[in-house]
């Protein structure tokens, strides 16, 4: 075979895998944070838990609502009993991921060599308070933004990594708390060795013995 048939044949071994190289998808890129959520991982998480536990704790308040909604706006082939089952999986759901979100918080305040649960709890308070709407917002606006929300998929994901990360890290885990820490003293010099004691004196040399005459 010729080098320049040799070569030709090389060139359409290699075109199957280049063409399908090209053909796979790229990577997805990772979902944005949330308007006004932290952007540290523990305090984000805790911002999840605070969405979510405001969302479930709606559900009492806005059902009424919800169910005269899907009852005006049915779905043609479904019964309104199927309808708001949707909600309470959602319920039931957001249960279990409240208790994933909790686990991962619970770890990294473990972890962490300075108490950062207050912290947490500020970013809890700050992620509930967007169900703190307006005084003026309807109940029919407030229901339809309830049925429609869910969490943001970033929030597991950050949060198995986050509780995944304060076990594995242990005491060197940190934490972007946002204080102005002051930094760690200098390492005192080490001590110097001690001088050695002096050395004892030379007992005097015995007078020599009188030689005989």
């Amino acid at each position: 075979m010729s080098a320049l048939a040799f070569a030709l044949a090389l060139l359409l071994a290699d075109a199957p895998d280049a063409a399908a190289a090209a053909a796979e998808p790229a990577p997805a890129a990772e979902a944005p944070l949330p308007a006004g959520a932290p952007k540290d991982d523990y305090q984000f998480v805790a911002w999840c838990y605070g969405a979510l536990r405001g969302y479930l704790d709606l559900h009492d308040q806005v059902m009424p609502e919800v169910t005269r909604i899907e009852s005006e706006f049915h779905r043609p082939g479904s019964s309104l009993s199927d309808d708001l089952e949707v909600y309470a999986d959602a319920q039931r759901q957001g249960r279990k991921d409240l208790a994933r979100l909790q686990s991962a918080m619970t770890a990294a305040e473990k972890a962490s060599l300075k108490p950062i649960n207050t912290i947490g709890a500020a970013a809890v308070t700050k992620g509930a308070s967007m169900w703190m709407g307006s005084p003026d917002i309807t109940k029919a606006r407030l229901a339809q933004e309830w049925m429609s929300w869910e969490p943001p998929p970033r929030c597991l994901k950050t949060a198995d990594a986050l509780h995944k990360r304060a076990v594995l890290m242990g005491p060197a885990f940190k934490v972007n708390v946002g204080d102005d820490a002051a930094p760690p003293a200098a390492d005192a010099q080490a001590p110097q060795p001690a001088d050695p004691p002096p050395a004892a004196d030379k007992p005097a040399d015995a007078p020599a013995a009188d030689k005989p005459n």
